[in-house]
């Protein structure tokens, strides 16, 4: 390479970063506008200066802007940990995604495809329709928790039949475990559809807005218990990047580059496993925010892990709370489900990418 072309490439790396790091900076800015859009927007409008008074009494510090005590349960009590649920679900779904489809090397590829979503669900409707026995049974402080303890462990033992059939002689296939989450996913499917033949109508309510996804188990004490489990995926998955990008380019050149192939794949699939794992415990199936936010970033950034990652994560995060602010306003006082949403987000979205072929292009 001659001394003209090695410092064209490092002008167009170095301008690639800088784009990156600007993008960044706007996901970030774009991120704290609608978590203060989220906080002040309800059925009780509170003013940005109020929530500001209100969420620095505690430290101790008074302003001169006045609040009541309404506005301050609401903010406190309700908005609060329903937001921190959005970013860290919007963030895990959207990072789960982006780590997917550089996996399976497949730009289709959603939070889905390995299992974790039918299995959860799979559980937590056979929950809803015949574990009202183990709930009856259940010591009241442990009610709560159950249908999430439920939709976890079918998330994960669904991922371990994946990862089982998908193993040979010790090392991952790709396209088994691929096939393998397809057929795991139309069991599950079918299994949910004989549960909610049986189930009453008032299983049939909660089964249909538990499948379309809700933010509204929103309370402290159900919220601050699994937190971990969600930062956990979110903090070590970037860590991965380095290893993705050499990834991407075949299992044999970044194996020659010196990565542990079998560990990357591992360790990818048991942090998503756990971020796709928890966030459907809690809120339900939210579709296309894993599949859609991936694309939408590589198209701002490229395709590079180091800064896919944390845009997946920031605009995930962006998209999830903005999504459930439509939920919850536009007809107040009822709630829409937020799959509604982000599907009618998404959907016509990622349309408009297959259209004009800027998908394929940015993977």
């Amino acid at each position: 390479m001659t001394a003209v072309a090695q410092q064209s490439t490092i002008l167009l790396l170095a301008g690639r970063n800088r784009r990156a790091k600007v993008t960044l900076s706007g996901l970030t800015a774009l991120l704290l506008i609608v978590t203060v859009v989220a906080v002040c927007s309800g059925a009780v409008p509170i003013a940005p200066a109020q929530v500001t008074a209100i969420l620095l009494q505690p430290l101790g510090i008074h302003v001169p802007w006045d609040f009541e005590a309404q506005q301050q349960t609401v903010v406190m009590g309700l908005r609060l940990p329903r937001i921190i649920l959005g970013i860290c679900v919007g963030a895990a779904l959207a990072v789960a995604g982006a780590t997917l489809q550089g996996l399976f090397r497949n730009p289709l590829a959603d939070p889905a495809l390995i299992g974790v979503s039918g299995g959860a669900a799979l559980a937590a409707v056979g929950f809803i329709v015949l574990g009202q026995e183990i709930a009856l049974a259940a010591p009241m402080l442990l009610r709560s928790y159950l249908l999430p303890v439920f939709a976890f462990c079918g998330g994960l033992i669904a991922v371990l039949l994946v990862y089982r059939i998908g193993t040979v002689n010790g090392r991952s296939l790709i396209l088994t475990m691929l096939l393998a989450g397809i057929a795991i996913n139309a069991i599950c499917n079918a299994m949910m559809g004989f549960l909610i033949f049986v189930s009453d109508d008032q299983q049939l309510r909660d089964l249909t807005f538990w499948t379309m996804g809700s933010l509204s188990r929103n309370t402290w004490r159900l919220v601050l218990p699994v937190l971990p489990f969600l930062l956990i995926p979110l903090i070590s998955l970037p860590f991965l990047a380095r290893a993705m990008n050499a990834y991407v380019l075949g299992e044999s050149e970044a194996g020659h580059l010196g990565y542990d192939i079998e560990r990357l794949k591992k360790a990818a699939i048991l942090l998503t496993t756990l971020a796709i794992g928890t966030a459907v415990a809690l809120t339900g199936i939210i579709a296309f925010v894993g599949l859609v936010v991936p694309h939408l970033v590589r198209l701002l950034m490229g395709a590079d892990h180091r800064y896919l990652f944390p845009g997946s994560i920031l605009l995930g995060a962006a998209l999830m709370l903005a999504a459930d602010i439509i939920s919850r306003t536009i007809v107040a006082p009822a709630e829409l489900p937020i799959g509604v949403v982000t599907s009618c987000i998404g959907g016509p979205f990622f349309l408009w990418l297959l259209m004009n072929k800027r998908m394929l292009r940015a993977f």
